[in-house]
């Protein structure tokens, strides 16, 4: 949404006032292994070199772990939303419903941005699905039946990461020297300020933080899952 775009990009422009490169439209293709170790990433503009590699590409975690060749329990599906025709001031915070998993909120420019729950069939189609789209239409005409004379401009989805305990997964990943930062789900917008000072500590020092440790990769082979699906206030 606007707002998102607008946080991405404050973000983005603070990152730069300190010294970070932000390259745009820069496809990461495979990486750099010597000794069977990660160096860095070979991309479409280039090879990139460096010590420590941080991977946080949400949706397509799995893609990126199977050309560094291992696996992640990561499920990849797609969350959609919509935006109506901009009308007049209506809507002044988010509603959503629990019932249904439909939110409805109201973007700057007036355009009503509605979106719902998971496609749970796992697919990388950010065109979306007519039957999702469709429910969630109709649980927003549950919360508001005037929106019904409304129309649509457009709608799309985008990529999520699953991980099947609902927690994020940060820590070095199988390959050394590869860090990961993935399977935030729907959360993963609200959690960068606490995720991206984690994966930053493990750049920067190679070992975990505190508060890092316990949602490590390693925690599905020792059987210490940290479900936080209910705690998350969200159905997927």
């Amino acid at each position: 949404t606007a707002r998102h775009d607008a946080v991405a990009w404050g973000y983005a422009r603070a990152a730069s006032r300190l010294g970070v490169d932000i390259i745009q439209n820069c496809e990461i293709r495979d990486f750099i292994i010597e000794n069977g170790r990660c160096r860095g990433v070979v991309t479409s503009r280039g090879a990139i070199r460096a010590e420590r590699t941080g991977m946080a590409v949400a949706g397509h975690s799995s893609v990126l772990a199977a050309k560094a060749g291992f696996r992640l329990p990561v499920n990849s599906y797609a969350l959609q939303a919509c935006v109506s025709e901009p009308v007049k001031p209506i809507i002044d915070t988010v509603v959503i419903s629990p019932d249904t998993g439909v939110y409805v909120s109201q973007s700057d420019k007036g355009e009503l941005v509605i979106g719902g729950a998971l496609d749970r069939i796992p697919s990388y189609g950010q065109r979306g699905n007519l039957p999702v789209l469709e429910g969630v239409i109709a649980g927003m005409l549950e919360m508001f039946p005037i929106f019904g004379q409304l129309k649509m401009m457009r709608q799309w989805a985008g990529i999520v990461d699953v991980v099947p305990d609902s927690s994020p997964i940060i820590g070095e990943s199988p390959l050394p020297g590869l860090f990961l930062n993935c399977g935030w789900g729907t959360g993963g917008f609200k959690a960068i300020p606490a995720g991206g000072t984690l994966l930053a500590h493990l750049l920067a020092t190679g070992r975990h933080h505190d508060i890092s440790r316990p949602f490590d990769l390693d925690r599905f082979a020792r059987g210490r899952l940290i479900d936080e699906a209910a705690g998350s206030g969200i159905a997927h």
